[in-house]
């Protein structure tokens, strides 16, 4: 038997192809940073998937965020160990 409901990967790649058209309207130096969003959410998709929503948005907002924050969290870092 066949699963039923699709995996969290499955539904964050689909959220990220119906998202393809708003990709495509981005001037072009914007593109590659658009991407990263999205492989900053496939990064914690594991964690996403205990999280049993619908709503796979909010997870993938939520994993770009903690993404960001960690990085800031580095760039800080470097800054203080550069002072």
């Amino acid at each position: 038997m066949g699963r039923s409901n699709p995996t969290h990967r499955d539904s964050l790649r689909r959220l990220e192809e119906r998202w393809g058209d708003y990709r495509r309207g981005l001037r072009h130096r914007d593109q590659a940073h658009f991407d990263r969003l999205w492989e900053h959410a496939a990064t914690y998709a594991d964690a996403s998937g205990y999280q049993n929503t619908e709503r796979t948005l909010d997870l993938a907002l939520v994993s770009i965020v903690l993404a960001q924050e960690r990085r800031i969290a580095a760039l800080e870092a470097e800054l203080e160990g550069d002072s």
